[in-house]
């Protein structure tokens, strides 16, 4: 930078210039200074320039996913608001809860959605927001949405994403090994043409999206009779199983209802601990006791059986392969949802 140039004044210059990479080396520049004001000058500038018309958005969200990440608390809490870092790695309020804790950035909070789905995102990760210490501040920033801001005793520790300057990683859950699968007779099942709790499976992969190449395909059934029925229904080329406890099944509906497939936008954790939470709701017909009853719903989690299931396609790529039988009331489900290539 030459003498008696400020960083604001080079910011304008970069900005006027718009040439993307140089404006990337520049957001780089900064991190590494932490100059996290002058990244937040930054990111106006290009916010500005965009509605002017000139395409800086990726500058803009490249700024807001750096200071949501790497940024103290004041400046992280600063881009947690709507519209920002729509073209970054992940939602910003789950970015945020992956390096910062909820009593950090609550000061600096304004009351709204993001602010909302942050405290979530804090609790999914496994803080208290219920504490005596933290919960004015709950009370002026966020909702329970239904889904308490605490982990229940059965509920997993949920796949977390992990987010780098420049990547992220979004492991999913480790599952158990699998038996061979024996399908019953196809006249043993009667599929119910109508019910909430397959809805609420669906909805587990609603955000998925498959880039030019791929499809996204999903199948669900609900039928009066055991699991093997229902994944009959869904996947007749069905070789293997294995049963898994209702905290696992919790931990592979919230990944796969968090994520956004294989080019969709990621949802984020809170999201899909919420439509983890509704599927179990529904399947056990309490979805519409609201909010949710967390002991209800962990009675009705546990008190199911649930079964994971390959098919006769390859595991690659992202996938949903789960079952569920109510043994009280011999009523399955089952939920077959990919994204494979096209033919």
């Amino acid at each position: 930078m030459a003498p008696g140039v400020t960083v604001s004044d080079a910011n304008a210059e970069l900005v006027a210039e718009g040439d993307l990479d140089n404006l990337v080396r520049h957001v780089d520049r900064l991190c590494r200074a932490e100059a996290w004001e002058d990244l937040e000058d930054l990111r106006h500038r290009c916010r500005a320039a965009l509605e002017r018309g000139h395409q800086l958005w990726p500058i803009a969200s490249l700024a807001e996913y750096r200071l949501a990440l790497l940024a103290p608390p004041r400046w992280a809490a600063g881009v947690l608001a709507d519209g920002a870092g729509l073209w970054a790695l992940g939602p910003l309020p789950e970015v945020a809860a992956s390096t910062h804790r909820f009593a950090e950035l609550a000061p600096h909070l304004t009351p709204g959605p993001a602010a909302s789905t942050f405290a979530h995102e804090c609790a999914a990760r496994g803080e208290d927001l219920t504490a005596d210490v933290v919960r004015g501040d709950v009370e002026r920033l966020a909702h329970d949405e239904g889904v308490p801001l605490r982990l229940g005793g059965w509920e997993p520790r949920y796949p977390v994403a992990t987010y780098h300057p420049d990547r992220a990683e979004f492991a999913g859950p480790g599952l158990p090994p699998t038996s061979a699968f024996r399908p019953l007779p196809a006249a043993t099942s009667d599929p119910l043409t109508s019910d909430d709790a397959a809805a609420a499976l669906r909805e587990l992969v609603e955000g998925w999206s498959g880039e030019p190449g791929t499809t996204v395909r999903t199948r669900v059934a609900a039928v009066d009779g055991p699991a093997e029925s229902a994944v009959c229904a869904v996947a007749p080329g069905a070789r293997h199983w294995a049963r898994v406890q209702p905290a696992e099944a919790m931990a592979l509906m919230a990944w796969a209802a968090a994520s956004g497939g294989h080019t969709g936008r990621r949802r984020g954790l809170a999201r899909g601990r919420f439509d983890a939470w509704w599927a179990v709701a529904a399947l056990g017909g309490c979805e519409q006791d609201w909010p949710l009853d967390p002991e209800e719903v962990a009675s009705v989690a546990e008190g199911l059986t649930w079964w994971v299931f390959d098919d006769a396609e390859a595991l690659t790529g992202w996938h949903l392969r789960l079952a569920v039988a109510d043994p009280i009331d011999a009523l399955a489900w089952a939920v077959n949802a990919s994204v494979t290539a096209a033919p």
